[in-house]
């Protein structure tokens, strides 16, 4: 018996386990958590902040420049033959001191009858005495040369490109931040569309199932009164329709809801079939009510100061200014000193010597651009009209995104004020029905008289969850206009 009651309680256990597990699976994720996880999660986002890592590398390389350069260089050189100043060996002519001229005099071959120089055919005088220089002695082996150089560069100006240079990494280092800023409002307000977009599915699954509910208990007393004679088959055959046509909208709902718990997982970053549910299903939606409607009017300059498009879009100006003044360093002077430490073997330095012997060298290189037929020049000119044409976009973007605050203003107000006007709706429409059943009851009212209030009621019940989530959805799309999105 003990063993028995073991076994049994095991049982329940696991049971018990089992029947947990789907529960267990099935997450509830509240819209701030949907957001966190789209975050981390979206592959453009993270690819945005490898962005701003690269800019501050490239930041850091154009800082670079502004110090001295150590570099070292060497090679190695073979060559087929040796180098021999002279092709043969030479005689030279000797010179002997005169005391009679005080002077060197060459020593020539003199007739001696005459005491006159010889001259050859060509004219040349014949030496008395000649100095032999072998080629052998002026030959040098040159079959394996090496050499090498460690060479100190530092730049004194450079037409102003290196701080040009220096402040465009510095403006896309920044710009790399306001994009990743940009990019993460557009997430959160497409995670925002996607969760509440399955509120308003779980809603309307709800909805769907009291009106059917509603159906049923219309269809129960139409087949009570059917049998008694009071009511025909048609009024049957009409609820039955309409039955049949509500039964299809609760699956079109929830094969709606289903896609749409798909659409929020994969924003979020989870599996697609993740049994995601959201924190605002089942809730009383409470939106914005007329005390909370939103300002006619607001400061430009504040809103164009918290915009991160916006602000991308100022520092793509001064990128553009900056790049003009790049091209103009091409017709300025540049100026930089080096110094150098060269080596080779062989060398000479002290004869020819098959040895590394080195020596250290310093000086300084000037480049003055004189004409380029109007090249360099056409640049600048080109780089000026990038610049104008980002300040024209800048001012477009300024435009456009007045008449974005002044339609998501608009928007929001009139939301708020369609929402206040369906709960209104939803009391005419719950006394209607009420008396459309009690109307029924009494005989004075037909079938088709109950199922038009009751599809009045369902559709003010549907366009108080349609007004309440277009209020969530106006009221973030105004903060992302507004540039108040809190992510």
């Amino acid at each position: 018996m003990s063993l028995c009651k073991h076994i049994l309680g095991a049982a329940t256990v696991l049971a018990a386990i089992v029947c947990a597990a789907p529960a267990a699976l099935a997450q509830t994720y509240s819209l701030d958590s949907c957001r966190q996880m789209a975050m981390n999660n979206n592959k453009q986002l993270r690819m945005m902040k490898e962005g701003i890592t690269k800019a501050g590398y490239q930041k850091k390389q154009a800082f670079a420049a502004y110090l001295p350069a150590l570099d070292f260089a060497g090679g190695y050189v073979y060559n087929q033959r040796n180098l021999s100043i002279f092709d043969s060996d030479q005689l030279l002519p000797t010179k002997s001191f005169d005391l009679a001229t005080q002077s060197y005099q060459f020593n020539i071959v003199k007739n001696p009858m005459t005491g006159e120089p010889i001259k050859q055919p060509n004219g040349q005088y014949v030496p008395e005495t000649v100095a032999l220089i072998p080629k052998d002695a002026m030959t040098f082996d040159i079959h394996n040369v090496f050499f090498g150089a460690v060479t100190l560069t530092q730049p004194v100006y450079m037409g102003g490109k290196i701080v040009a240079m220096n402040k465009i990494t510095k403006f896309a280092e920044d710009l790399a931040v306001k994009m990743h800023d940009a990019e993460a409002e557009n997430i959160i307000y497409a995670v925002d569309g996607a969760y509440w977009q399955v509120v308003s599915l779980r809603a309307k699954e709800e909805l769907a199932k009291s009106y059917i509910a509603l159906l049923d208990t219309l269809r129960s007393n139409v087949s009570a009164m059917v049998e008694q004679g009071v009511a025909t088959r048609s009024d049957m055959l009409t609820v039955d329709v309409k039955l049949n046509s509500a039964q299809v909208d609760l699956v079109k709902v929830q094969d709606g809801l289903v896609l749409s718990r798909m659409a929020l997982a994969q924003l979020c970053g989870l599996p697609v079939h993740t049994p995601l549910t959201v924190a605002d299903e089942g809730v009383e939606l409470s939106p914005k009510q007329s005390s909370s409607i939103p300002a006619s009017g607001y400061d430009m300059a504040d809103v164009y100061s918290r915009r991160p498009d916006v602000q991308a879009l100022e520092l793509g100006v001064r990128i553009r200014e900056q790049e003009g003044k790049v091209a103009l360093s091409t017709m300025l002077p540049s100026l930089a000193v080096m110094g150098a430490y060269s080596f080779s073997n062989p060398n000479m330095y002290d004869g020819f010597k098959k040895n590394f012997k080195g020596a250290f060298s310093v000086g300084a290189t000037l480049t003055i651009p004189l004409w380029h037929w109007g090249g360099d020049y056409n640049k600048y000119r080109a780089a000026k009209a990038d610049a104008e044409i980002a300040r024209l976009r800048l001012d477009d973007a300024k435009e456009m995104i007045d008449l974005q605050v002044s339609q998501a203003s608009f928007k929001c107000r009139e939301a708020v004020k369609t929402y206040d006007m369906t709960v209104v709706n939803i009391t005419k429409a719950d006394e209607n029905l009420r008396q459309a059943n009690l109307g029924f009851r009494e005989g004075v009212m037909t079938v088709q008289n109950v199922m038009e209030a009751q599809t009045a009621w369902l559709k003010a019940r549907s366009e108080k969850i349609d007004a309440g989530i277009d209020v969530h959805m106006c009221d973030v799309y105004l903060s992302k206009s507004l540039g108040t999105l809190a992510y």
